[in-house]
């Protein structure tokens, strides 16, 4: 731990200083589970502290070496970790499939890629670490469910796992183990969180007293489901552990103690949302995605700026003043786009594209830029700025463009093309983005009207309602 003392260091130089101490005592004092796929939403709620300032110091402390960033695919059922990546390079466009609810599932960057935050084994060794010494539920709390489940407390999981497990065994590589088992009249997996091998059982029918055998093999890794119809009554199960490691097949009764078990959920840091982040385009601007990855967003809110008249500026009070001008602005808008969880994807001329994870986030970034402009020109004693905004909302393409994490598709297209609707010192905005709730209170409490109109959107082929915010 003494060596990681300048990083800590150099960490509180660089992160919100009360995220950074938050962080450094985690390390030097958390319980090893508290340190294994840390949920940053999580942990700054439980610490009092602002979301972006810890996903930030969480950034910083990987990028020193302090944690090891995850980026997980998970499945949408039951939260289980289908894949575990140190990089967005290497999530996969094809589905993934889940053994353990029979389920294939595309990966989506808004709630299916989660990042998580593992201690760095050079800075402080935890039981995750070392995985074959985990056991049963440990093995599955701390690497194969994400970080958004949320399991009862001790006394109460306990009993549900009684309730919702027939038998756990721990099979060494090339062990094998006979099980003599009674089966319910209820659907039951036999599931292996380590090969992601399931085998589902039916059991209906009759009860009966004569003797059932079932024979699995585990021999390779994600080896996929099998299916069997059996009656209730006595189970002869051999498990034959063929890989090279350890496996830890669970015989679960499919009913309500199980879903009890996992089926709680809490908010965690989605993939959709870091690539939303300034710190992270800021910290990581190379190391995203690959040149022919094309990953799917559902809902993104887009913000394009412009300068009304940029060019007359430039002759109207000469280079240098408007160069000062109009860095002065793009400080301004980066600082509001950070402020409000989004980030700037890129800059055009005089121009701004920025993401936000929902629209009231844009909203409030829009509202808030053009009264910053506003107090900008008031300094100056003159009308120099005029800011023209567009926000739109919609799914589109996480893409790699001129060696930038960038976006592609038509909700794109729309909010550029809303944006040059917009007049002097005008905010324009799609239904999308108006009728979302969050962004309604929002405007409702700062008395702003939405003003409608039909138009013919430059490359889009029908009329959309737009909607001026004055």
């Amino acid at each position: 731990m003494h060596d990681s003392d300048a990083l800590f260091g150099v960490l509180r130089q660089s992160a919100d200083p009360d995220a950074a101490a938050a962080v450094e005592h985690l390390v030097r004092h958390g319980r090893d589970e508290e340190l294994a796929r840390l949920n940053a939403v999580s942990f700054a709620e439980a610490r009092g502290l602002g979301e972006e300032a810890t996903v930030a110091a969480l950034l910083h402390a990987s990028r020193l070496g302090l944690f090891e960033m995850s980026w997980n695919i998970l499945c949408p059922s039951c939260g289980g970790v289908l894949d575990a990546n140190a990089s967005l390079r290497s999530v996969r466009r094809e589905a993934y499939h889940c053994a353990f609810c029979a389920v294939d599932s595309e990966p989506v960057l808004d709630d299916t890629v989660e990042v998580s935050f593992t201690v760095s084994p050079r800075v402080r060794r935890i039981a995750v670490h070392d995985p074959d010494g985990l056991g049963f539920w440990d093995y599955y709390r701390q690497i194969f469910f994400g970080s958004g489940i949320v399991f009862p407390e001790a006394r109460v999981f306990d009993e549900l796992a009684r309730a919702a497990i027939v038998e756990t065994v721990e099979l060494q590589a090339g062990e094998r183990m006979i099980l003599a088992l009674q089966l319910p009249a209820e659907p039951v997996i036999v599931f292996d969180p380590v090969t992601h091998a399931a085998h589902f059982l039916t059991v209906e029918g009759e009860p009966t007293r004569e003797r059932q055998e079932l024979s699995l093999v585990f021999d390779s890794i994600r080896a996929g489901i099998g299916r069997t119809t059996l009656r209730p009554g006595p189970l002869r199960l051999s498990l034959d552990n063929r890989t090279g490691a350890r496996v830890l097949p669970g015989v679960f009764i499919a009913g309500e103690a199980l879903n009890g078990l996992i089926g709680r959920r809490r908010p965690f840091l989605t993939a959709k949302r870091l690539l939303s982040n300034q710190t992270f385009r800021d910290v990581y601007r190379t190391d995203t995605l690959d040149v022919d990855q094309r990953l799917k967003v559902l809902s993104l809110t887009f913000l394009f700026t412009d300068l009304k008249g940029s060019t007359a500026l430039y002759e109207r009070v000469g280079d240098l003043v408007a160069y000062d001008l109009v860095r002065a602005h793009f400080q301004i808008l980066h600082e509001i786009v950070a402020s409000e969880a989004g980030a700037v994807v890129k800059t055009i001329g005089d121009a701004v594209m920025a993401t936000f994870p929902t629209p009231h986030r844009a909203l409030s970034a829009a509202l808030r830029m053009r009264e910053a402009m506003r107090g900008l020109n008031a300094r100056g004693s003159a009308e120099d700025l005029i800011l023209k905004i567009g926000l739109h909302e919609g799914p589109c393409l996480a893409v790699n463009l001129n060696e930038r994490q960038d976006y592609f598709g038509q909700t794109v297209n729309i909010a550029a093309r809303v944006q040059q609707l917009a007049t002097a010192d005008g905010i324009f905005a799609t239904e999308a983005v108006i009728r979302h709730g969050d962004a309604a209170r929002l405007l409702a409490a700062q008395r702003v009207e939405a003003s409608p109109q039909m138009c013919s959107l430059r490359g889009i082929g029908d009329r959309v309602p737009v909607f001026e915010l004055t």
